[in-house]
């Protein structure tokens, strides 16, 4: 069963991100709006892991917190703390009202599913094998290894990310806008074609040595993880 996790957050395109990149991911995920609903929602069916904005309406992100840890179905739950509150003190006060760990807006949606894996390890050890396969490529995140047909293939961040993201979904076409907005995250502004250049350093990559292409390119529309690119 995928690991369930509840996003508590009032923005709505922000809230429709992060279900995209989660559910993208394996993830279930359930929402709540504000602290009120996030309550009620962890109280009905206890969650893996909370991801639970700062800022709320009705009870705050730093209240709700508070409470989950009182709660016993919940005092064991992790929970992200996610907000536009960047300062030392802001964090120590996330911290101590009982987050296990922050991400400051804007963030990037795969160091976001990063931090969901590590505390997930923590709890649930067989979600934190932390292993993709396609084809004969593996990836090992916690690790962060890659191989092909056993082999050691190095990869810059960028192109690990991007790599990540494409064999959580693959077959499947993502936009260039769609990968910027995973992989760089949506409030990073650069260039379309920047996709371009690091499809190219990651298809040198995986097919040095002759190895048979596995990014299809699909004109007007982006990229896809396929053994049927070549």
């Amino acid at each position: 069963m995928n690991p369930q996790i509840l996003v508590v957050e009032d923005e709505t395109a922000l809230l429709a991100l992060l279900r995209y990149n989660l559910e993208s991911a394996g993830f279930a995920v359930r929402e709540a709006a504000d602290g009120e609903e996030a309550l009620l929602a962890a109280a009905e069916d206890t969650p893996d892991l909370v991801i639970l904005d700062w800022m709320l309406p009705k009870i705050s992100g730093i209240e709700v917190c508070r409470q989950f840890r009182r709660n016993r179905s919940t005092r064991d739950t992790p929970i992200l703390m996610l907000t536009a509150r960047g300062e030392e003190t802001d964090k120590l006060r996330g911290f101590e009202s009982g987050a296990d760990d922050y991400v400051t807006k804007p963030f990037s949606p795969g160091e976001l599913l990063a931090r969901v894996r590590a505390l997930l390890r923590r709890t649930r050890p067989a979600v934190g094998e932390d292993k993709l396969a396609y084809a004969d490529i593996e990836i090992d995140l916690a690790r962060h290894r890659v191989t092909r047909g056993g082999e050691s293939v190095h990869l810059g961040p960028t192109e690990f990310r991007l790599l990540n993201f494409l064999m959580e979904r693959p077959g499947r076409v993502y936009s260039r806008s769609q990968l910027l907005d995973a992989v760089w995250g949506p409030n990073i502004y650069v260039e379309l074609r920047t996709v371009d250049a690091h499809i190219r350093r990651l298809r040198k990559a995986l097919n040095a040595g002759g190895r048979a292409d596995v990014i299809r390119t699909v004109r007007s529309a982006g990229y896809a993880l396929d053994m049927q690119a070549g």
